[in-house]
């Protein structure tokens, strides 16, 4: 189970919104996060707390197909992202890097900032804990719960093939 506070985002942030190309001259995961989504909210990366997740509109994730993006997001210590719909490569990166996100037009409509919710992804239920609204989402697979909890695609594959 996830628990956290909402942080409203809208339609089309993209990668450089997530976490701008001045910083991608490193590849630390703290000082990614240290700016993370700063030109969409400049107070952000003070802000957010481990746990918290990110709700946004569609098309979350376009732009550039780098890593760095999800990887700035789950070392903030956001939990996960729920958007309308993804960027397809950013979909793939956030799995490989062991983001979970969830795609829900309802949810995304009608959760707002500061949301208390709380989300059960085997069963795909999102709930709106200060609104006392549910919603549905398509729950993540197995493998790809796998994929999280292990901290993402290398560390999966490390603890499953490469014995």
């Amino acid at each position: 189970m996830i628990k956290g506070k909402a942080w409203k985002f809208g339609d089309d942030i993209d990668t450089d919104a997530i976490i701008p190309a001045r910083y991608l001259n490193t590849s630390d995961p703290k000082e990614l996060a240290a700016h993370v989504m700063e030109d969409a909210d400049k107070d952000f990366p003070k802000k957010v707390n481990a746990g918290d997740i990110i709700v946004a509109g569609k098309n979350f994730g376009c732009g550039s197909s780098r890593e760095h993006a999800p990887i700035a997001i789950k070392n903030a210590g956001v939990s996960c992202v729920i958007a309308k719909d993804f960027a397809r490569i950013f979909y793939r990166n956030a799995f490989n890097i062991g983001l979970m996100i969830f795609e829900s037009q309802d949810a995304s409509k009608g959760i707002q900032q500061g949301d208390e919710l709380e989300i059960i992804p085997e069963k795909g239920i999102i709930k709106d804990l200060t609104n006392k609204k549910e919603y549905k989402v398509n729950p993540i697979p197995g493998f790809m719960q796998e994929l999280v909890a292990s901290g993402g695609l290398m560390n999966y594959a490390k603890k499953n093939f490469l014995k």
